[in-house]
């Protein structure tokens, strides 16, 4: 890996500034706002906070560079696949009951729903976040999706997954600062209590982890290398190396490489009877 001490130290800064964020968001709600509970009430509302932070922030951060760790890249993509999918799963799961939980509060304190800015995005980004997570499900870990549609959807996937993280991490703030304005009276927030201060501490965080996790899912020289002799599948059906394109390579075993298409493409070649005389294409 080109510049892997720069890696590693960014790395291990984004890990540590997004346990510090859990953190921080864990004594706000224990030390300064009563602690957690499932009752209607805000003990319950407290779960919105955590639970956000800890999947939609922290846990998605992590799945977006999961593919960039070099330690993986000898393990094969399926896997990683599969971990990429189950880290945006828990992500989602964490996500739809910090919802619930707004919702619950909502209802027993009669307070009308979805009327801030910070509920209109924060519930359109969980839609679309779940809506992301089945796509990415259906298309890219099952093999049934043509080739050249995998191909043609990858660079909208990676963009609207790091646009989604974006969004997350400026709903966050949002809700972060609503919360400021409703809870703090008496000292009020602009008066600097240890309570707000305490918060906007958290807000810098959560915003530091998500400018580590974008710098590191961006840089070109830190991406998953392809196999060797493999070929980039283009939505037009040509081979070249640009970006967003699907990797394949060329062998004579059908394990010989471990690629973006992994090996459910053998099944896939095996039914459409595709036999290129005498070498043939493996993922």
């Amino acid at each position: 890996m080109e510049g892997y001490r720069g890696f590693l130290g960014l790395l291990v800064s984004a890990l540590l500034v997004g346990f510090l964020s859990v953190i921080f968001v864990l004594v706000w709600v224990l030390h300064f706002r009563e602690g957690l509970g499932w009752d209607g009430g805000a003990l319950e509302f407290n779960w919105h906070p955590v639970l956000a932070v800890t999947g939609f922030v922290f846990i998605q951060g992590i799945a977006i560079i999961v593919y960039r760790l070099p330690w993986t890249w000898k393990c094969s993509k399926f896997l990683m696949k599969s971990i990429h999918a189950g880290l945006n799963a828990v992500a989602a799961i964490l996500a739809i009951i910090s919802v619930v939980a707004v919702f619950d509060y909502h209802n027993v304190r009669n307070i009308p729903h979805m009327y801030s800015l910070h509920s209109w995005v924060g519930l359109i980004v969980v839609i679309l976040y779940v809506q992301q997570l089945v796509l990415g499900f259906f298309i890219y870990l099952l093999p049934w999706a043509p080739l050249s549609l995998r191909a043609a959807i990858m660079p909208i996937h990676v963009y609207s997954g790091l646009l989604l993280f974006g969004t997350v991490i400026a709903t966050v703030l949002m809700g972060v600062t609503e919360k400021l304005f409703f809870v703090l009276k008496s000292p009020s927030y602009h008066s600097f209590p240890p309570e707000g201060v305490f918060t906007n501490a958290l807000g810098l965080l959560i915003l530091l982890f998500g400018t580590l996790i974008f710098w590191i899912a961006t840089r070109p020289q830190w991406k998953r290398p392809r196999e060797p002799g493999s070929i980039l599948l283009q939505p037009n059906g040509g081979a070249d190396g640009m970006e967003g394109a699907i990797a394949i390579s060329s062998g004579h075993s059908p394990d010989a490489a471990d690629t973006e298409l992994n090996s459910e493409g053998i099944a896939r070649k095996r039914t459409l009877g595709i036999d290129d005389a005498g070498q043939r294409s493996t993922m």
